[in-house]
Formats: structure tokens, sequence, C-alpha cells
């Protein structure tokens, strides 16, 4: 664990995109993912093992959006053109795509939580569901339920259903 660029190399982007999904601001994003990266650099001596490493740094990454959100009280408007009407297709192969990306992340920032996370660490940062259901310390097939429901809400959001 004492190659931190390879840690960044590998997991930078996984973590960017979970930042990004949070606060929809890029220039936040990587000013977190920075941050995140020298938390980890600071704490490696607190990682455990019993998770990817990925899993830890979203978290940290988490903790550090939520710790901005709190002294900035940021609010970020919604902003409904981004709807489109979409056939039934599956969320997780529609997140290639750039524009339906950038709509996905927008319904996905108006779910509540655990869906929203559960379904960014499992969909964006490529998560196993029983990872997921160790960080939230529930059983897996809460992680699956949760992640189903999650997927769910997006596509219904996506079609104008909702």
């Amino acid at each position: 664990m004492s190659d931190f660029g390879q840690i960044y190399e590998e997991n930078g982007k996984v973590v960017y995109y979970y930042l990004l999904s949070l606060s929809r601001d890029k220039n936040l994003a990587e000013e977190l993912t920075q941050e995140t990266m020298c938390r980890a650099i600071m704490n490696i001596e607190s990682f455990r093992g019993e998770s990817k490493i990925s899993v830890w740094l979203c978290q940290i990454a988490k903790n550090l959006y939520f710790e901005w959100q709190n002294k900035n009280k940021r609010n970020v408007p919604l902003d409904e053109s981004m709807r489109t009407e979409l056939q039934a297709r599956d969320v997780s192969e529609e997140i290639t795509d750039k524009d339906t990306a950038a709509q996905i992340l927008q319904h996905l920032h108006e779910l509540d939580e655990p869906y929203k996370e559960v379904f960014m660490l499992h969909a964006l940062g490529d998560i196993p569901l029983t990872q997921i259901s160790k960080l939230f310390g529930k059983s897996e097939s809460w992680a699956r339920v949760t992640y189903y429901r999650a997927k769910a809400m997006i596509t219904e959001r996506l079609e104008g259903k909702q």
C-alpha cells in the first residue's frame, strides 16, 4: 500500500465520478478528489483491508463532501429541462453515453439516501453489492434490493413517469 501513485491511478476516477455525482460540480469534484487522496495518504494505517480500497476512498470522499456542504450550506437547484423520454433501457448501460449520464446524475441527485449512495457506489464506483452491504452494516440482500429500487426510480424518472 505504499505506492500512492498506483492507488490514485486505479481509484482516482471512481472517487472523482462519485464526488461529481454528489456535487454536480466538476471543479469541486476535482478539489475534493485531491483532498480525499491526501487524507487517504495521511490515514493509510487506518485502512483495515476489509473492503476494496475504492470503497474506503469513497467513504472518505463522502465525508469530505458533507463537510464541505455543511460549511457552505449549498443547495443545488434542480433543472427539469434535463428530462427526456427514453425507451425502457438498462440504466447501467446508459452511463456510457455522456448526455444520458448527465441526466442520470441529475435524477440520481434527487434520490433519497441510501438509494443515492448505493446506486453511486455500485453503478459508478463498480463496487460489489457484498462490499456495499458491509459498508452499511446491512445484509447483501438489503444492498441488492436498495440498488434495484434506486435503478427503478431513475429509470422511471428518465422515462418521464414521475
